[in-house]
């Protein structure tokens, strides 16, 4: 198990040097003069030039990105034009509202999506099957962006259940009830598409183990279908699905933008629309590559815990 965890931490290096150099050339390839959007009506010839020199971007392209690669090597993601302060500090402030969002839906989604494809798998070609299978067909298919402005004019505006916007209250917010008030809508948006994938997938792992002779043998033994559904069949299927569920918080991650957007939660996705749009370069390089590498680790903690479930695959 120890040489296991030395290779795929081993393995992660190569795959964020990797995509540090996807990020630098996306944002070298966008048309135009990050200078020249950075000043806007003072985008003068001298100041242009001026800019150009303090980002290097008068430099050649590899010797950006290796000045740019060290600096970050060294904690130094740069500063931010537009805000006026450094970009690891944005970022992390960004990225913890993120991560409380993102984590909810992912939670949300892991467990609706579990429970959903194992009582579909268990009632197979019955109305529970039948009617699971319809409304994961639903989520999978809508966009989560349109969902959540439906909810929005629901329970926001008609219904007046929850707030439309914002993380906490403008007056008088604060504390952990208020959070939760205000992340029940944007998350449950969030979780919903990833619901749908991980309860088809469950489905399907459920249904290949039901069918294993060693199933057939726990049942020989008159032992309660309870236990041979949760001890035995779930906790194999469960291997096969949490790789799915790491992949599924990448999705979670790149749908934060939009939801991030409709809800107007101040977190990473929020603030990356916004950067683009005034080609902050520092700032878009750092929050892609810090949510990037949060994906990443994600899917090395669901590779470490697959293989503790199942060790053979470490061997």
């Amino acid at each position: 198990m120890g040489l296991y965890l030395l290779k795929r931490l081993l393995s992660v290096i190569p795959v964020l040097i990797g995509l540090s150099l996807i990020v630098f050339l996306i944002m070298a390839m966008i048309p135009g003069n990050p200078a020249q959007a950075l000043l806007g009506a003072w985008a003068t010839p001298e100041n242009v030039t001026r800019i150009n020199q303090e980002l290097g971007l008068d430099k050649p392209l590899y010797q950006q990105y290796l000045i740019w690669i060290g600096n970050m090597l060294h904690g130094d993601f740069g500063r931010s034009y537009v805000l006026n302060r450094p970009v690891i500090d944005e970022v992390m402030d960004r990225f913890g509202a993120t991560l409380i969002l993102g984590g909810s839906a992912l939670l949300i989604s892991s467990i609706l999506g579990l429970l959903a494809g194992v009582i579909s798998a268990v009632r197979q070609f019955g109305w529970a099957d039948k009617t699971i299978t319809l409304l994961v067909l639903l989520g999978i298919s809508m966009p989560s962006f349109w969902i959540g402005l439906l909810m929005i004019m629901l329970f926001a505006v008609q219904l007046q259940w929850f707030p439309a916007s914002g993380m906490v209250a403008i007056w008088g917010g604060g504390g952990l009830t208020d959070l939760l008030h205000h992340l029940v809508m944007p998350a449950i948006t969030l979780a919903l598409v990833a619901t749908g994938v991980i309860a088809r997938l469950t489905r399907t792992a459920m249904l290949e183990v039901l069918r294993q002779d060693y199933i057939r043998t726990a049942r020989a033994k008159g032992l309660s279908e309870r236990k041979v559904i949760w001890h035995h069949a779930f906790r194999s299927a469960l291997v096969a699905v949490i790789p799915v569920i790491g992949i599924q918080a990448g999705f979670v991650l790149g749908g934060a933008v939009y939801i991030e957007t409709v809800f107007q939660w101040p977190g990473l996705g929020a603030m990356l629309v916004k950067a683009v749009a005034t080609r902050d370069l520092l700032l878009v390089q750092g929050g892609v590559l810090v949510a990037a590498a949060a994906y990443v680790l994600i899917n090395l903690c669901a590779d470490i815990l697959q293989s503790l479930l199942d060790p053979r695959l470490a061997s």
